[in-house]
């Protein structure tokens, strides 16, 4: 009898260590498709100059990744809890990794990066007289592609990152719905908030390494092991700088590759903490019972399916808080979601910070505070057991109040770089141009200038010109990084007094009140980001409460589908397209059509970035107000029955009201 007790003592310990095993696991994979997530919203700005892309093109392979979602959504939430949930979650861990490598693959394929620049090889290491020689060396880009470059291989390499991003968005699909709905089912009822916090933990540390890794590659140039540093002659502030997107997101695949191989060996079912003292038969005919539950569940059909379907679809439409919330959610969701998304860009046009600092700007000042503001507006709700008309009232007044600090946003500006012929005319005076033949004048006229290259040089006047012929520079002195340009016209033309009329490459240095204005901006962005967190759990009480116990699952996944659809899909396409229309100086590309933008007419670009959000979410608190109102109304006449109640019966009421 002993030897018989002994195997279950080894398997109630079994069955708990692979409870924590899976828990453990799943932490994992939620790190690693965060910090995917994390990585890849970073590196978006690397993507469109690898590519020579528009801002909008990047806003749809941005999107495509909730299109990838969306494809497995319906089955996952349908069908998922009736397979085996933890070989599904590996096999989601294992396609978000093959999408991970999907979009890595064009940079292997692509060949080396060519940066853009008017200087040959041969002006590299000789004194030349370059506004007489650019238009011998470089062919103006010409209306009709030649045959030759119709060729030319990596035009539409990109297309691989929108595949690998909608491949990525399928896998990460089941990861967490049936990673918790497993937990639920299997831990102990006292367990589950800690095991739900652990993955809440996983979720604040997977975008922090994303953001320091994209931060890391992003200062590593894009060729790495294959250029050597001298042949560089721009630097990572430059905006035709590449950094190594491919290495962070190869990083990320392995991680999601190793996050689902516990997975393939964990059981389809286990038995629940705190139940694994009774008998085996007991817990098989349990097990049996599940299985005959599941197999009556797969044999209803269309029509038992669509009856069940259509009266709880009627129910939510006819929810006025319900649909008011939804309202809600897809006009803030739009606004955060394009802001975020082109937050990298903003601070590198904005403030003339690089890729790599931005981002690392972003994940430590927002990123934190948003976790502590969820923790205390959680708490807070606990502990004062707020009703739906309470969090409400909360949600509503303190997102407003950030909403009103917002718009300090628009006093933390830098003043617009000086290029000449783009932002100020020759002479220094202020003008914004989206012209191409502004960009020529008196002083540069005979040089027969290309003027689609962007190749910038700050000369000695503190002005930048779009590249060194445009500048009027007659020779250049020294090689790479060090070389300085001579004699230059444009610049003894601005009335500049001193004799040393010469240039340097790379864009003028801003002034130091950018600095100052930057870490203003990012604290007022870390306070909205804060007092935003602690408005986000009421809110989403409000969600929860608003519906009924049977109508909560579908709700739930209605609300987020809606989310998707209206928001997380087109937000950054219009976003992008937006952005695209405050382009001063396009690239090219090799066939003579444009490419990434090299610059932006920055004051009308913070009016974009900032307004268009601002309106969304202006927009936002007309139905928030509907809500408390239809609140307001409920708790009035509840509050009415409340006092018609007999006396014994009102505490019940009272309880059932909170």
């Amino acid at each position: 009898m002993e030897e018989a007790e002994k195997p279950r003592a080894g398997d109630k310990f079994c069955c708990i260590s692979k409870l924590k095993v899976f828990l453990l696991a799943l932490s994992l994979a939620f790190v690693g498709k965060t910090m995917s997530g994390a990585y890849m919203n970073s590196m978006y700005t690397q993507i469109e100059k690898q590519f020579n892309i528009p801002a909008s093109l990047v806003g749809i392979i941005n999107g495509s990744f909730e299109i990838g979602n969306l494809l497995l959504i319906a089955f996952v939430s349908y069908f998922g809890a009736k397979l085996h949930r933890p070989r599904i979650i590996a096999l989601g861990c294992t396609i978000l990794s093959f999408g991970c490598l999907l979009i890595s693959l064009p940079h292997f394929l692509f060949g080396r990066y060519r940066i853009e620049s008017s200087i040959t090889p041969r002006e590299n290491f000789s004194v030349m007289p370059l506004c007489l020689v650019n238009q011998s060396l470089l062919s103006l880009p010409t209306e009709e592609p030649s045959a030759e470059c119709e060729k030319e291989p990596g035009s539409l390499l990109w297309i691989f990152v929108m595949v690998g991003n909608i491949v990525r968005g399928m896998g990460e699909t089941p990861i967490m719905p049936l990673g918790i709905s497993y937990l639920e089912d299997f831990a102990k009822a006292e367990n589950s908030p800690f095991y739900l916090g652990c993955l809440h933990t996983a979720t604040v540390i997977g975008p922090f390494l994303g953001f320091l890794l994209a931060s890391f590659c992003a200062e590593v140039f894009v060729d790495l092991g294959s250029v050597d540093k001298e042949d560089i002659t721009i630097t990572a502030t430059d905006a035709r700088w590449v950094g190594a997107w491919w290495l962070g997101i190869l990083i990320c695949a392995s991680l999601n590759l190793l996050a689902g191989i516990p997975f393939w060996f964990l059981p389809k079912s286990l038995v629940k903490e705190g139940e694994t003292n009774e008998p085996e038969e007991a817990s098989k005919k349990s097990v049996v019972l599940l299985q005959e539950n599941g197999k009556n569940e797969a044999k209803q059909t269309m029509c038992e399916i669509a009856k069940d379907f259509i009266p709880f679809l009627k129910a939510l439409f006819r929810n006025p808080v319900y649909m008011l919330f939804i309202c809600i959610t897809v006009l803030q969701f739009s606004a955060f979601n394009g802001m975020i998304s082109f937050m990298p860009k903003y601070l590198e046009q904005q403030f003339g910070k690089s890729a790599s600092d931005a981002i690392f700007l972003i994940g430590v000042y927002n990123l934190p505070v948003i976790c502590v503001g969820y923790f205390f507006g959680g708490l807070f709700m606990k502990k004062f057991k707020i009703n739906i008309y309470q969090a409400a009232n909360i949600a509503f007044w303190v997102s407003l109040l950030e909403y009103l600090l917002y718009f300090a946003a628009y006093w933390t500006i830098c003043d617009t770089s000086p290029v000449a012929g783009l932002t100020v005319s020759y002479e220094g005076i202020e003008q914004v141009s989206y012209a191409e033949n502004t960009l020529l004048a008196g002083c540069n006229r005979d040089c027969d200038c290309p003027l689609k290259i962007w190749d910038p040089v700050c000369g000695s006047n503190g002005i930048t010109y779009v590249s060194p012929c445009l500048a009027g520079c007659k020779a250049s002195r020294g090689t790479g990084k060090n070389m300085v340009f001579e004699n230059c016209t444009c610049v003894a033309a601005s009335g500049f007094s001193s004799q040393n009329v010469s240039a340097i490459l790379g864009e003028c240095d801003g002034e130091e009140n950018c600095d100052k204005m930057l870490h203003y901006f990012l604290i007022l962005s870390l306070v909205c980001s804060f007092i935003f967190s602690l408005a986000a759990m009421p809110g989403y009480m409000v969600l929860i409460r608003s519906l009924k116990p049977e109508e909560k699952s579908f709700g739930v996944g209605i609300h987020g589908l809606a989310s998707r659809v209206f928001a997380g899909i087109p937000s950054p396409i219009y976003f992008g397209a937006l952005i695209d229309t405050t382009c001063l100086k396009w690239g090219t590309v090799t066939c003579g059509g444009e490419g990434a933008c090299r610059m932006y007419d920055i004051v009308t670009y913070r009016w974009l970035y900032l307004g268009l959000p601002a309106i969304l979410r202006g927009v936002s608190y007309i139905p928030s107000a509907l809500i408390l109102l239809i609140l307001k109304k409920k708790v009035k006449s509840e509050s009415h029955v409340l006092l018609e109640a007999p006396v014994e019966m009102q505490d019940k009421v009272q309880e059932t009201l909170k």
